[in-house]
């Protein structure tokens, strides 16, 4: 890291009408590092970036410098290209029916900087980045032929060669946030070479604390506007940051009391399972208790809720709930609803919601065939949601799709909780949820628990599953490789567990 900063903000306010959103914010960024920016949703991280896009105008008295260079604010829309600033964003804005390359190229197409283009030269071209940060990518590949780490990849690579030369900062708003585990490690190596010759620098926008400790060098902290203070991650623990970014430990790291289930009934029994990638998967779900899946991609865990919902077909097996047996290859998801089986998948914004819609719209529809049709009642139904499961703002008439990650699963929680329903299927609960949010959705999840529902929780963060979980089945090669409960249920032990197979086949 070079000890002089290539980016440096003084001073910097933004306040929309009377609401203050950022208070006298201060932001160093040095060339060759890695630095983190934490906060909760509404803790101005996105004003910030959008100040640096020039989005937003600041308030009177903040200062910019770009490598040293005094920078006149508001930056002008589109100057953050010509002061080698580029962004990825969560939505990583790539056309899925264009190939790799056309979307590599897309900026000089639409900008027509060139009379034409050559495409043997460019798809040469494109063929030596990937080999440089070992992309093993088809120019000509279509974007949706390619995996999330692809695509997401080839984004932060689309931002760097876009800038050339001129390049200065590249910022990644939440670009891991659907990503894999390995899929993230790595997206990381990649950055890593980006900044290994210390021409520039990243910044990072993450609430997966884990990410940010493994992968940052330093990182800022902004709460309610004002900066908690720029710090070394490898002086920090989960617990300190948490602390920076929430002002307390919001109860996110401390596990429930575990219920010892015993030999009681169980409330649900998957038997035979076998979809694309289960070859064969057998558990038990008892009233009240929280199992968690685990497993590497390709090792079938995430593959086991859809299937179980009827929202992707399953080949074989049965699902016995509350006594009734369950066909699963017959079986769809309004039968699953009809026996009180919901289904949160990882992707809310297009599998899980109508985004196009608003708040109350979203959360009413599973309520409109009981009757439930009168606009007054709806509006109040929704409000009422929103204040019992804390969706910010309160307002029904809010557009979904503009809701935080947080408030767009807390939404979508109250939606499906409000049926009561006997077995609750979650892949990927907390993805993409500030530290603030996450305690508030365990809270949730253990009211439900502790009124008797059955919930089963696929998810690559092993920290979630360790905390929420009186048990995890970890998954290897299409079946369950191991159980943990007890004493073996800790994040290490999890991740040792995934991981095992892996590191045997490899020393092989």
């Amino acid at each position: 890291m070079s000890p002089d900063p290539i980016v440096n903000i003084v001073g910097l306010s933004k306040t929309f009408g009377g609401n203050t959103v950022l208070k006298d914010v201060g932001l160093t960024v040095h060339a060759g590092e890695v630095h983190g920016l934490l906060g909760e949703n509404g803790s101005g991280k996105s004003t910030l970036i959008k100040v640096l896009a020039g989005f937003h105008a600041p308030d009177p008295g903040a200062a910019l410098q770009i490598r040293g260079r005094d920078v006149p604010l508001p930056v002008p829309p589109g100057g953050f290209r010509e002061l080698g600033i580029s962004f990825v964003h969560q939505d990583l804005a790539l056309v899925p029916d264009l190939s790799v390359l056309e979307n590599l190229r897309v900026g000089p197409m639409v900008a027509g900087s060139r009379p034409w283009i050559r495409w043997g030269r460019e798809r040469a071209t494109a063929r030596a980045l990937f080999d440089r940060f070992g992309l093993r990518v088809d120019p000509d590949a279509p974007i949706s032929a390619l995996s999330d780490t692809d695509r997401a990849i080839v984004a932060i690579l689309r931002a760097v060669e876009e800038l050339g030369d001129r390049r200065t900062l590249l910022v990644l708003d939440e670009p891991t946030v659907f990503l894999p585990r390995e899929g993230t490690d790595l997206l990381f190596s990649v950055v890593r070479e980006i900044v290994a010759d210390r021409r520039a620098a990243v910044l990072f926008v993450s609430h997966d604390l884990d990410e940010v400790l493994e992968h940052t060098d330093r990182v800022t902290v902004l709460r309610g506007g004002v900066s908690q203070g720029t710090h070394r991650t490898r002086e920090l623990t989960t617990a300190t940051l948490i602390e920076l970014i929430v002002g307390s430990d919001a109860d996110v790291g401390s596990g429930r009391e575990r219920t010892d289930f015993g030999d009681s009934a169980p409330l649900a029994v998957v038997t035979g399972l076998e979809t694309a990638t289960v070859e064969e998967a057998g558990f038990t779900v008892r009233p009240g208790e929280i199992v968690g899946l685990a497993g590497i991609s390709g090792s079938g865990y995430d593959d086991v809720l859809p299937a179980l919902y009827g929202d992707r077909p399953a080949r074989a097996g049965r699902l016995t709930l509350d006594g009734r047996v369950l066909d699963l290859p017959a079986l769809t998801p309004a039968g699953a609803l009809s026996h009180r089986m919901v289904y949160v998948p990882p992707d809310r914004k297009t599998a899980g919601s109508a985004p196009e819609l608003t708040v109350g719209e979203n959360v009413t529809l599973p309520v409109l065939g009981a009757g439930l049709i009168n606009p007054r009642a709806l509006r109040a139904a929704a409000t009422a949601l929103a204040e019992r499961y804390d969706v910010r703002p309160r307002d029904p008439k809010a557009g979904y799709g503009a809701l935080s990650g947080g408030n767009q699963q807390k939404a979508l929680l109250g939606k499906w909780l409000q049926l009561d329903p006997r077995l609750i299927l979650l892949a990927e609960p907390t993805q993409g949820v500030d530290v603030g949010a996450r305690a508030r959705i365990y809270g949730t999840l253990r009211e439900a628990a502790a009124r008797g529902a059955g919930i089963v929780v696929a998810s690559s963060d092993y920290e979630q599953l360790s905390v929420l979980c009186d048990r995890v089945l970890v998954f290897s090669r299409g079946r369950v490789h191991a159980e943990l409960t007890g004493e073996r249920l800790s994040k290490q032990h999890i991740s040792d567990t995934v991981l095992g197979p892996v590191r045997q086949k490899v020393g092989a």
